[in-house]
């Protein structure tokens, strides 16, 4: 029996009397993953462990109202820019722009209204080998602050041999600062803490930030420090140290500068394996940057699946642009200009480690 294939069900109705959609893509392995049109939300991946018994590594809820009022970003499409913008404000072409405010006096995630708090309409397409689901978004001239209407596209693709990608492309009709990425709270043993995870990063370096996360500016040598993801560790091993960039955000909440294949789209970001079900997670991005969070602020207050969201029950792996860099001209850029096109991907492998 042929396991590949897309199937669609009623997920909910939003206050406004639109209908969410829920879309499951299937592969002959059995993998499954399975996302909603309101927030481009992964609401459930599926996957295989050493016994063979499949499980759900991600984090989520069960009901649209729970995913309303999600404070967590919980697998969900984020932008029109994902991360931290000091102040809500920027300068472009010599005009100071003003944006939402939604962490404290900064922008965070794309504001009150961000892209995981929309509607998306939505295109499934089965072929050979391979299952895709388009979604498309208007952000107009004005969301949240931003300049022009800007018309994006998101593709999820899932593959036979276990690998789920994410491609972002967008257009704009004004300059505006584009960073736009996807936020799973990954646990692969489906329950639990995940500090027994082994995490590797690929980067040398992060963005320091100041005691409200935004960046200083400057590059900080993870080396030597309990920041140092470049040899495979477990993610409690230095959680608690006293280092004041890891008490800061009480726990890993930083964005890492990946290092970079010369010439080649995507790159190796991070490797994560949970040694007691074996299952690994290889991402690979065109991003320049990894935002690690390891779930500090989940608290138990929200519940799904059976279960609650407790300290630490999940990390989340975003590429992106780094943040604050419409303020920060040496960060890589992240404005895009009418007749240009925005493009990310992020590639998952899924996988059992031998």
């Amino acid at each position: 029996m042929n396991k590949n294939n897309i199937s669609q069900s009623h997920f909910g109705t939003l206050p406004n009397g639109e209908h969410v959609t829920a879309y499951t893509l299937t592969n002959e392995q059995g993998t499954e993953v399975t996302i909603i049109t309101y927030g481009g939300v992964i609401t459930s991946i599926k996957t295989e462990d050493n016994r063979g018994a499949f499980s759900d590594i991600v984090l989520g809820y069960d009901t649209i109202e729970n995913y309303i009022a999600d404070p967590s970003y919980m697998g969900a499409l984020v932008g029109r820019y994902a991360n931290r913008i000091g102040n809500a404000r920027f300068t472009l072409a010599g005009q100071e722009i003003t944006l939402v405010t939604n962490d404290g006096v900064n922008h965070l995630h794309g504001g009150v209204v961000g892209f995981n708090k929309r509607n998306w309409w939505a295109a499934p397409l089965e072929k050979e080998g391979e299952n895709e689901l388009k979604l498309y978004l208007l952000s107009e001239d004005g969301d949240q602050g931003f300049p022009g209407n800007l018309r994006v596209e998101v593709c999820y693709s899932l593959t036979n041999d276990n690998v789920l990608s994410i491609e972002f492309s967008a257009t704009t009709d004004r300059a505006t600062p584009v960073n736009l990425t996807q936020h799973n709270y990954f646990n692969l043993a489906s329950h639990g803490a995940i500090l027994e995870h082994e995490l590797e990063i690929n980067a040398q370096t992060i963005t320091a930030i100041d005691a409200a996360f935004i960046p200083t500016g400057e590059f900080m040598s993870v080396a030597g420090t309990g920041l140092d993801f470049r040899a495979p560790k477990t993610i409690g091993r230095h959680i608690d140290e006293q280092l004041i960039q890891l008490k800061s955000a009480s726990g890993y909440d930083y964005n890492y500068v990946l290092e970079k294949d010369a010439g080649r789209y995507l790159s190796f970001a991070a490797r994560a394996i949970e040694p007691v079900s074996g299952r690994m997670l290889e991402l690979f991005t065109s991003a320049p940057g990894l935002q690690f969070y390891s779930g500090n602020f989940l608290d138990g207050r929200t519940r799904g699946k059976g279960k609650a969201h407790g300290y630490r029950s999940g990390f989340c792996l975003e590429p992106q642009h780094f943040p604050d860099s419409p303020n920060q001209p040496h960060f890589p850029n992240t404005i895009l200009l009418p007749g240009e096109s925005y493009s990310a991907k992020i590639k998952y492998r899924f996988s059992v480690a031998r």
